[in-house]
């Protein structure tokens, strides 16, 4: 269990972290990218945290990823690379850093890790996990193997490192139709997600064959839900993450991954959008997009929010949890989400 008063009492020790009007001041640069969506009271709270943890992580050779579901205080506040699980996975490989500080949950430590095998990789907080993840395990693999013979294993990122060793090539909400159009099989085994496998068995040539997980966000979605939005506001736009079900992406005007959701936005500018996907998702990009009304019907990740500043900052000055990845399940790992990502690059380029 996470110690929270030993932690507060030794950062009291060594940090100055009372709500201060002066550090926010410091920080404004920081604060006009959340301003709509943290107030300035907020902000005094969490400046001093922020104002450490940047001049610690230079200190400790640190670099932060953070992951698109993160807090503002941390997407905008203290993270050096933002983005969607195969953004950070490939920026991970880039990193010089000596440390790696993962804001998101434990699978993308690990993922971290197998990719950069000699750095230190910490993550805030141990427990904050992923019910996806949970729900699939290597025996649970080698049961799919046992039902379909010869056909690839496609495993979510969303996955264990032990479950990424088991599989054939990973893959993510952006890539997940590419990568299955381009295994040498008629029927791809995709694993855990049950709802972004129905989507992409949607649009794909292949026979997809699938495990039962889900995600407790998205699935908490319902098509009537969606319809009820649209009839209070025809003018709203629905955008779907691919992990919601298929009745729910059915309604959406688009669907994609968090990446994805951003780029169409971008592109298509709609008055107002809903976003059917975590919510701190809206409040992240609402600077980038100050025409765009977002409506966000929230649903947390009660896994996401456990990363907090507070952890952030403990995690750097102790340099720990650190996250190990064994060698003879890593090497294996490595491969699978190597390869996933050599070839999201070339069919980026065909």
């Amino acid at each position: 269990m996470f110690e929270t008063r030993i932690m507060r009492e030794e950062l009291a020790r060594h940090y100055d972290l009372a709500p201060s009007v002066e550090a926010a001041e410091r920080q404004a640069d920081l604060y006009a990218r959340m301003d709509k969506v943290l107030s300035p009271v907020d902000w005094a709270m969490h400046a001093p945290y922020v104002e450490a943890i940047n001049k610690l992580k230079r200190e400790r050779d640190a670099v932060i990823l953070a992951h698109n579901y993160m807090t503002p205080e941390i997407y905008h506040g203290i993270a050096d690379v933002v983005g969607d699980s195969l953004q950070l996975a490939i920026e991970a490989t880039k990193v010089e850093a000596q440390v790696i500080v993962q804001c998101g949950v434990h699978f993308m430590a690990e993922t971290s890790k197998i990719l950069n095998p000699a750095k230190t990789v910490l993550m805030p907080d141990m427990e904050a996990g992923c019910s996806l993840a949970e729900s699939i395990t290597a025996e649970g693999i080698a049961e799919m193997r046992c039902q379909y013979p010869g056909a690839p294993v496609v495993s979510y990122v969303n996955t264990t490192a032990e479950v990424k060793a088991a599989s054939d090539i990973c893959c993510t909400s952006a890539n997940a139709l590419q990568i299955v159009e381009a295994m040498e099989s008629d029927t791809v085994i995709m694993t855990p997600d049950q709802h972004l496998a129905r989507n992409v068995a949607k649009q794909s040539t292949k026979r997809i064959v699938w495990w039962e997980g889900s995600c407790i966000v998205h699935e908490q979605y319902t098509a009537e839900e969606m319809r009820a939005y649209r009839a209070a506001d025809p003018e709203v736009k629905i955008i779907a993450h691919p992990e919601c079900t298929t009745e729910v992406t059915a309604e959406a005007d688009f669907t994609g991954s968090t990446s994805g959701i951003i780029d169409w936005i971008d592109r298509e500018r709609p008055k107002k959008a809903l976003l059917v996907t975590e919510c701190s998702m809206a409040s992240n990009i609402t600077d980038a997009f100050p025409d765009v009304a977002f409506q966000k019907p929230c649903n947390m990740c009660p896994y996401m929010k456990m990363i907090s500043l507070e952890k952030v900052l403990w995690s750097l000055h102790t340099l720990s949890p650190e996250v190990v990845v064994p060698e003879e399940v890593a090497v294996p790992a490595r491969r699978a989400v190597e390869r996933m990502i050599e070839l999201s690059r070339s069919l980026a380029k065909a």
